[in-house]
């Protein structure tokens, strides 16, 4: 068991929260809920240890192994990617050379009655009592299922971990962190950088093979899938709930409303004795009641309601010129990289208003196609577009094309038309620029910043096919609430690449599969395609 006790944090002299306390038992799967800026991120640093907190104490078992995935994370580049990997067991291979180099010199020493010979038994004996408890692993074949089941290809495991991009080390520290069996894995936004399969093959491993777990996430299926206790940092104090995130969305609310109902009760009843203290204050025969009611309301604490944001914001995209009956058409494309095929023959219609999302494992053609379809890039086969087809495309570099010299509320107001230039601040509220960060220069924004600024930006310009490479990966969940409702209105016609199954479910009647060098179309929601693929996935994996 590990225990929060008492934790405060303050920056600045604002406190962040204070007086925290919670224990983590050893099954628990908890999901780190609240604002963005409450101190999630934060807690579970001093969780981990990254960070000291201003009062209070993280107490565990001397022998607990705690193992933590920041949001950001580079391996080192000296390694392969098995090489990298296989650390996760480099305190078990120690043991096993320590005893070998004792063994060696017990060999070649004659001294058998003297104290060192017998402190070298004693070692060797502690240490293979522990070598020998372990269970007996295949741990190359341990280090190959976890590598697969994060979407890394054998032909991989012999690459250099400096060839990958950062996405791709993040997969490998968190199959370090999985192989290494700990009694607590904390994950920070684990989901961002793996595709469907992984996120799947992710869950069961969470679910069946791991102890507790404390993860923050804005991929509600996710933490729907893996948790049975949500933990909501909020206004500096927590709230723990036995439930998973959706369960707790509705024990929040029923909180609220006891809590506004205290409140007004609260608030009537200092209204009635502030009544009675304005009322006889001065008049001799009531002093003492006076002066004890003016006590009791100044000891008075009062209750707080949770801020909760309530606003109904709307976005719709802009009226825009109608496109032809077939706004894509790919007839037997094939790409190829030297001797690497990505995908052959590929054939797929989009037609005018419909929604599709490409789906598979990193790599295996799902940008490429889209940058055929763009004429990004030279394919065999015919792609092209269809009439009056006007194209807003959001890819995963999109921060990189804006212009760093405007400010957030300017690089909106550019492309804002009509009324929703009166809702500017609100629309950017919600995607979490508020206040005075509207005034900031692009240039000093972080890297997520830049993203959700320019997926506003694409929000608000009259685009009749929209291509979205992985839109949600630096969203809150309000966020993608917003730009779930703007897709569903959306009249033009939509190609979705995305690993966040809950923001999938209602936008695509259509899939298209990229696997094995095909493209394989699918007439059917993505919560069917995952669903009659599950199984069949994970038993791929030899899970």
């Amino acid at each position: 068991m590990i225990s929060v006790d008492a934790l405060a944090v303050e920056f600045s002299g604002n406190t962040l929260f204070s007086d925290v306390s919670f224990t983590i038992n050893a099954n628990d799967k908890i999901a780190l809920m609240g604002k963005n800026g409450a101190g999630k991120s934060t807690m579970m640093k001093i969780i981990a240890g990254a960070q000291k907190p201003t009062k209070g104490h993280v107490r565990f078992p001397k022998d607990a192994i705690i193992a933590y995935l920041p949001q950001h994370l580079l391996t080192e580049d000296n390694m392969t990617v098995f090489e990298e990997a296989s650390k996760a067991f480099g305190h078990v291979f120690k043991m096993r050379d320590e005893m070998e180099a004792i063994n060696k010199a017990l060999e070649t020493r004659t001294d058998y009655e003297s104290d060192e010979y017998m402190k070298l038994i004693e070692q060797v004996s502690d240490l293979g009592e522990k070598y020998y408890a372990l269970e007996d692993v295949n741990y190359d074949a341990e280090v190959e299922k976890a590598l697969k089941g994060l979407g890394f290809k054998q032909e991989d495991f012999a690459r250099q971990t400096s060839e990958f991009s950062g996405g791709w080390r993040m997969r490998i520290e968190l199959a370090k962190i999985l192989l290494q069996k700990p009694d607590l894995i904390l994950l920070d936004e684990p989901t961002n950088h793996i595709d469907i399969e992984s996120v799947i093959w992710l869950e069961d491993f969470l679910l069946n093979k791991a102890n507790a777990v404390v993860v923050i996430s804005h991929d509600k299926a996710f933490i729907d899938n893996i948790t049975n206790r949500t933990i909501e940092v909020t206004m500096g104090k927590i709230y723990d709930y036995k439930a998973n995130y959706s369960h707790y969305l509705q024990l929040r609310e029923e909180r609220r409303a006891h809590q506004i109902k205290a409140y007004q009760e609260q608030q009537k009843f200092i209204a009635d004795n502030q009544a009675f203290i304005d009322r006889f204050k001065g008049t001799y025969s009531k002093t003492n009641q006076v002066n004890s009611r003016e006590r009791m309301l100044e000891k008075l604490e009062i209750i707080e309601i949770d801020d909760v944001d309530t606003s109904a914001l709307k976005l719709r995209f802009p009226k825009t010129v109608r496109s032809g009956d077939y706004p894509v058409t790919v007839k037997e494309v094939s790409k190829s990289y030297g001797e690497h095929i990505v995908f052959k023959d590929a054939s797929m219609s989009i037609s005018r208003g419909e929604k599709v999302c490409f789906v598979g494992r990193n790599g295996e053609g799902k940008s490429t196609m889209i940058k055929a379809i763009l004429n990004e890039i030279e394919v065999e086969g015919e792609c092209a577009l269809g009439h009056n087809v006007q194209v807003g495309y959001f890819a995963q570099n999109q921060a990189a094309l804006l212009d760093e010299n405007l400010t957030i509320f300017q690089t909106i107001d550019e492309v804002a038309q009509g009324d929703v230039r009166k809702q500017i601040k609100n629309i950017l509220g919600r995607f979490m620029f508020k206040g005075d960060a509207i005034d900031k220069k692009v240039g000093v924004l972080s890297g997520g910043e830049k993203t959700r600024l320019a997926m506003v930006k694409l929000l608000l310009e009259p685009v009749n096919l929209l291509i979205l490479d992985e839109p949600t990966n630096h969203l809150d969940l309000k966020s993608k609430d917003v730009l779930k409702e703007a897709l569903q209105n959306f009249d033009g016609t939509l190609i979705l690449v995305s690993h966040d199954r809950d923001f999938l479910q209602g936008l695509s009647k259509k899939v298209f599969e990229f696997k094995d060098q095909r493209v394989i179309e699918h007439f059917e929601t993505i919560d069917a395609f995952l669903e009659r693929n599950r199984l069949e996935s994970i038993k791929a994996m030899d899970l």
